[in-house]
């Protein structure tokens, strides 16, 4: 049996979808994050020594990262389903955005979203005034224009295909879709990008999605 070490509010999310895409059994033992530093609980260090989600557990394997989970569940269990066939132009531009996902995408908006809290508290109040003067300089002249090329890059990038890689449905949609609910959430994506909003909504409508987010709980990225 499939274990999902679930973390409210995570990339973990994806992996539960996967699984429901794939109709495959899985149990989810659920982790909070602390309501005031928002990090994952010690207890998940238990399972992976970085304490951190998403993490599975198969027989005997231990699998953290989400790209890592995505291929193996997708190799192990999918059949074929939810990727290119090998050697394809679908295929290479699957891999690209499974890896382009986190390796990328995710940087200036871990960027946005640090940078959006370090004048907040536990900042002592004296400092705070220093600190939005440098948290906003940097959102300005670098963390808002690096989202905005990478929106613009991928809202041109869904001119070519219906889906990220072509016109089937493919386990790296599922992927690219926690940097976008990111991007929506806190990073700017809105209407004046209409195919990657256009994405959000045919992802949020599809049932494996529904169903996941039902099991895994209040999901606040989900837009």
């Amino acid at each position: 049996m499939i274990t999902v070490h679930h973390l409210n509010n995570s990339r973990s999310q994806r992996v539960l979808w996967l699984l429901e895409e794939l109709g495959l059994p899985y149990e989810i033992k659920r982790y909070q994050r602390n309501p005031k530093t928002m990090l994952a609980p010690a207890e998940l260090r238990a399972v992976h020594p970085l304490g951190k989600s998403p993490v599975i557990s198969d027989e005997h394997n231990t699998i953290a990262e989400s790209g890592a989970i995505i291929e193996y569940l997708v190799q192990q269990y999918g059949g074929g389903r939810l990727i290119p066939e090998f050697g394809s132009k679908d295929r290479l531009r699957y891999t690209y955005w499974l890896h382009y996902a986190e390796g990328s995408a995710m940087h200036p908006l871990l960027l946005k979203l640090i940078f959006g809290r370090i004048d907040k508290p536990p900042m002592p109040a004296f400092l705070r005034p220093f600190a939005k003067m440098i948290s906003g300089g940097m959102q300005k002249n670098y963390i808002n224009p690096q989202i905005a090329t990478h929106l613009d890059f991928l809202e041109a990038e869904l001119g070519k295909s219906t889906w990220f890689a072509g016109e089937e449905f493919s386990a790296a949609d599922i992927q690219m879709s926690f940097p976008l609910e990111a991007a929506s959430s806190r990073g700017g994506l809105n209407e004046s990008r209409p195919r990657l909003m256009a994405f959000l909504k045919r992802i949020h409508e599809r049932p494996a999605y529904l169903r996941a987010v039902e099991k895994g709980g209040q999901y606040d990225l989900m837009r």
